[in-house]
């Protein structure tokens, strides 16, 4: 990404949406969508996007569950996630 992309809230786009827009189809603008000053989305000239694979998402998300599982199936019974990053930050 440019230094020169531009950061929208969920509101602003709303609002500005044809704006936006319009400038993206001529200026090739970029903005970054966000959400209470979280990064959510790009919205960026057609040409210029990545086309995203369906199946590779899938793929990802099933590497994702399998994951969960494994972490699930080896955490320490009686231990919530907020003790175990605590005991991480301790030994760092």
């Amino acid at each position: 990404m440019e230094a020169s992309n531009r950061y929208v809230g969920v509101r602003d786009l709303k609002a500005r949406a044809s704006e936006l827009l319009r400038q993206v189809r001529e200026d090739r603008a970029e903005y970054v969508i966000t959400h209470h000053g979280r990064p959510v989305a790009l919205l960026v000239p057609v040409g210029e996007a990545e086309p995203i694979d369906p199946a590779a998402v899938a793929r990802l998300f099933a590497d994702i569950d399998a994951l969960a599982e494994e972490v699930g199936r080896r955490w320490p019974r009686g231990v919530s996630a907020v003790d175990a990053v605590r005991d991480v930050r301790r030994d760092v």
